[in-house]
């Protein structure tokens, strides 16, 4: 009895210690970036962007939709599009990207290369509870594993092709779903930029701002994360539940 009550507190402390973790590596990150020698980097990438013009977000998009295909982690150009398009553009480029990238790999794991992403699926333990949820919920369940960090992006976008789900409720949601993931990465890359490309000292009140911003975003994205993880568990734990009184 003792261990079933303290299994709760202990999965709230695991919680909340992993995303004081994830806090203090951001605010760690913007520290080192804020007095490594990045400068120039910085300005030779801005000059690269400057110089393709009006096809410079086009670029970027484009290298994001071909990164999602080929498992190619998007962070590291959610921060450069944040950085250097500022928050509006650089949501928009990554929200264009990530969505179209993961809507072609749907349609490669539905049409093109089943038989390889099925074999993969068998790997992945989560996956026939997966199955089993959309069959259930169909789109609420895609939005609500699109908010958790329960399966990886890359991972659920060629196994969503595997289940029941149409492709436009799929994609549909997707793209409303990754918004605030999106957001947060693409304002910690424009806090980035601010911190080692500006041209000029931002006052202590512009740095507070932009802190103030940072945090209320991660508020919010660890909130709405934890409300998917739970409604998500909830959903799982009825589909066992109803097949353990079927096998009874």
């Amino acid at each position: 009895m003792e261990n079933t009550a303290d299994s709760p507190a202990k999965n709230r402390s695991a919680t909340l210690l992993r995303w004081a973790m994830i806090v203090l590596a951001i605010v760690a990150l913007m520290v080192l970036l804020r007095f490594l020698p990045l400068d120039q980097l910085i300005v030779s990438v801005k000059d690269w962007i400057a110089g393709l013009g009006f096809w410079g977000p086009i670029v970027l998009t484009v290298l994001y939709i071909v990164a999602t295909v080929l498992f190619v982690p998007g962070t590291l150009l959610t921060l450069v599009a944040g950085a250097l398009f500022g928050l509006a553009i650089g949501t928009a480029i990554v929200s264009i990207g990530s969505t179209v990238g993961a809507a072609l790999a749907f349609l490669i794991a539905r049409y093109a290369a089943r038989d390889k992403v099925a074999a993969m699926a068998k790997g992945n333990r989560h996956f026939s509870a997966i199955d089993r949820a959309i069959g259930e919920g169909g789109w609420k369940v895609v939005g609500l594993l699109r908010l958790s960090p329960a399966i990886p992006f890359n991972v659920q976008n060629y196994l969503y092709g595997l289940t029941s789900i149409k492709f436009w409720p799929c994609v549909l949601t997707s793209w409303i779903a990754m918004l605030p993931g999106t957001f947060l990465y693409v304002y910690l890359g424009h806090v980035t930029g601010a911190a080692i490309g500006s041209d000029r000292q931002r006052t202590p009140l512009e740095w507070v701002m932009l802190a103030i911003g940072l945090l209320a975003t991660v508020a919010v994205t660890v909130y709405v994360t934890r409300l998917a993880n739970q409604k998500l568990k909830d959903q799982v734990d009825d589909l066992d539940s109803v097949d353990s009184s079927n096998d009874h």
